[in-house]
């Protein structure tokens, strides 16, 4: 029923997935619709898409969105938020990701860097040094996932309030126009 009628080749589901055909701007929009419409309280849509935005932060790759679900759960927050803002770290800003918290990382813990020459590197490379790289990084992506949250909770939470306040006016308004019946039929 709701498939398309010509069927998109792969590299066009690529492409959209890396650029959405509406544009980013809609597809941000989408968003903030979505996380607006949710059922919870301002607090549990914040800080379930905020643990989601700061797990994603750290160098767990494939456990993203069960660890952000099982934070959320435990924080009495939204799972769905807090799976929806893993989306903040995507193919776009992985590799910014990566490199903040390892160099970080490499900062915090008062290491010598890896020297990551594109050359040398390769799978093998990457997991001959693998604890040479993922600690660095788990020890940047702790308190930059800390930061993250703060820095998505705060403006969601309120951006949440108000958008569920103004929905709320907006039905309360509508039902004011609607004319009443009575038992009768006839309209007040």
């Amino acid at each position: 029923m709701f498939r398309r009628r010509l069927k998109l080749s792969y590299t066009k589901r690529l492409a959209n997935l890396l650029w959405p055909r509406s544009g980013l701007r809609r597809s941000v929009q989408y968003l903030r619709h979505r996380l607006g419409r949710m059922q919870g309280s301002p607090y549990a849509i914040a800080a379930g898409f905020a643990y989601g935005a700061a797990i994603s932060f750290t160098p767990l790759m494939g456990g993203h969105i069960a660890f952000a679900a099982l934070l959320s759960w435990v924080s009495r927050a939204s799972v769905v938020a807090s799976v929806i803002g893993t989306v903040v770290g995507n193919p776009w800003t992985f590799p910014f990701i990566w490199a903040w918290i390892y160099y970080l990382g490499v900062w915090l813990l008062g290491i010598d860097p890896i020297d990551f020459n594109a050359e040398k590197l390769s799978w093998n490379f990457l997991l001959d040094h693998f604890l040479d790289i993922f600690l660095p990084m788990l020890a940047g992506g702790i308190p930059s996932g800390a930061v993250v949250w703060l820095a998505f909770y705060f403006p969601i939470k309120v951006s949440v309030e108000r958008y569920q306040v103004a929905r709320l006016v907006r039905m309360i308004e509508a039902r004011q126009r609607k004319p009443l019946k009575t038992d009768e039929g006839t309209r007040i």
